[in-house]
């Protein structure tokens, strides 16, 4: 899998050798390269074509990330190779796209604990500007090259729960005051990417801090009409999230303990966002 995204997406250009644990066989091969794309403009005619040309030849062209994930599995042989490159394209793109950005997400994530950068982070699908996969030999895709790929659609970004919170209504209610944001919000987002991307500890001690605040500050909202209910529902859940939040301290989290964090997870979110359906802008 590869994408290109633009601006520097934070580790060095390199290869990246992701292991399980010390001493495993190698998973799979990040490479990180950098690539310079022009800057497209409209083809205006005559003496604005001239000054648009001449505008281009000055300008700074715009930096762009070329993030590759190779799997260390090799294919048998180039048939085989086709046959997975039409499964992996067609009816299981979902699922390959989704396991490649994993790791790539996963490298993300180390490089910003190794770098202490509080403003790179995991990244979509949908910030991609080019998203293709493909296959070839050792060489050509250590260097982010092909024996043959193929470019997917770009994925649709919105809908379901964004559209659910009429996020473009209540973005110009935070901007003029005529909103608030929680600070629950915030820290079950945190929660979310945590439990996305398989760090159920993390995903738990933030849960902790974002279900105490949220029982707190839904507390201003409880006339609307469920809110109530939701809050007699969360405060309920409380036990098993804090104590899931004291495993996670200690260094170990069970399988009941993440399917608590998950569950209350769900259910904050959908009080905070019972809030946001329930406040007129």
């Amino acid at each position: 899998m590869q994408w290109e995204l633009p601006g520097r997406l934070g580790p060095d250009p390199g290869r990246y050798v992701v292991r399980r644990y010390a001493g495993d066989d190698a998973r799979q091969v990040i490479v990180i390269g950098g690539i310079d794309a022009p800057r497209r403009s409209r083809r205006p005619g005559g003496a604005a074509r001239r000054r648009a040309r001449a505008a281009a030849e000055d300008a700074t062209p715009v930096e762009v990330t070329r993030a590759t994930v190779v799997d260390a599995d090799r294919l048998d042989g180039e048939d085989a190779a086709d046959a997975w490159l039409k499964r992996a394209a067609g009816s299981e793109q979902d699922a390959v796209v989704a396991g490649a950005l994993a790791v790539l997400n996963r490298a993300l994530h180390a490089r910003r604990i190794a770098a202490a950068d509080l403003f790179r982070g995991e990244i979509a699908d949908t910030l991609a500007l080019v998203t293709r996969i493909g296959y070839g030999t050792g060489e050509q895709v250590a260097e982010g090259e092909w024996t043959s790929a193929r470019d997917l659609a770009a994925p649709h970004a919105g809908g379901g729960r964004e559209a659910a919170l009429r996020p473009q209504e209540r973005f110009a209610a935070l901007l003029s005051g005529r909103d608030v944001a929680l600070a629950a919000e915030l820290l079950a987002l945190r929660a979310r990417l945590d439990l996305e991307h398989e760090r159920p500890r993390e995903a738990a001690l933030q849960l902790d801090a974002a279900l105490d605040a949220g029982l707190a500050e839904l507390e201003s909202w409880r006339e609307l009409d469920g809110m109530a209910a939701r809050l007699d529902e969360l405060a309920g859940l409380a036990p098993g999230v804090r104590a899931a939040a004291e495993a996670a301290r200690a260094g170990g989290l069970d399988e009941a303990g993440g399917a608590d964090v998950r569950h209350a997870l769900e259910r904050l979110e959908a009080a905070l966002r019972a809030r946001t359906a329930g406040t007129s802008f």
